[in-house]
Formats: C-alpha cells, structure tokens, sequence
C-alpha cells in the first residue's frame, strides 16, 4: 500500500503564491507518477500538473490553465515533490489532492487522468480571493 501525504495550501490574494508539499511512502521503494489535481464542488476532478519521480522521470507536464504559473520541484528524496503555485488566479480556487501511480505513462499528456490514478492524500484547500 503506498501512502500519500500532502500538506500546504491556504489563501492568497490575486496574484499571490501558494506551495503544496507531496510525499508517496510505502514498505518497498518505489518510483510513481505524481502529480495534483483540484476539484470544486460540482465539477469533476481536473488534473493540474505532474512528473515521475524515476531515473531520468522527463520533464513535468501541467494543465493549459496552469502552464507558465505553476512548477513541479521534485527533491532528492525522489517521491517527495513540491507544486510552486504563483500568479494565482480565482479561478485557482479548489481543493487540490496529489496522487500516486505505478507506471510513468500516466505522466504523460493523453493519460494524466484522476481514473488512472489509486494512491491519494486526504486534499487540501486553496484559496484566491480578488
């Protein structure tokens, strides 16, 4: 069983920044896809951005709405990743979960879905106010 654990978030005015910390644990090392959703009420799970953690993983990929705004830092500790949320926006407003998979083509564009993914944290809020 992989646990998935994610801490950060909160509130920020327009324009304002935000991180959001992701951990994936379990008994046998492992390397995942990893990466954030967000979901508000009403609306199903949107993805947001994601990368493998493995040897040579590639480059994160994110979602058209967040490109150019939000980064993936993957640490040392290659199953910890931080989501760096800058120039936020209203619209960014949503609870926002990081996930876990086995297999690096869930981290690629096409197959980056929340269906594909089984491993979650518990979500966290985010909010932007105008």
């Amino acid at each position: 069983q992989v646990q998935v654990e994610e801490s950060g978030g909160g509130s920020a005015q327009a324009g304002g920044s935000l991180l959001l910390s992701c951990t994936a644990s379990a008994e046998q090392k492992h390397s995942y896809c990893m990466g954030w959703f967000r979901q508000v009420p009403g609306k199903e799970r949107e993805a947001v951005a994601a990368i493998y953690t493995g040897y040579n993983g590639g480059d994160a990929i994110y979602a058209d709405s967040v490109k150019g705004r939000f980064t993936i830092f993957r640490h040392n500790d290659k199953n910890k990743l931080t989501l760096y949320m800058n120039s936020l926006k209203p619209e960014d407003t949503a609870v926002y979960y990081c996930a876990a998979a086995y297999y690096p083509l869930y981290c690629t564009i096409g197959h980056f879905k929340a269906t594909n993914f089984e491993f979650w944290a518990q979500g966290t809020q985010v909010n932007v106010s105008s």
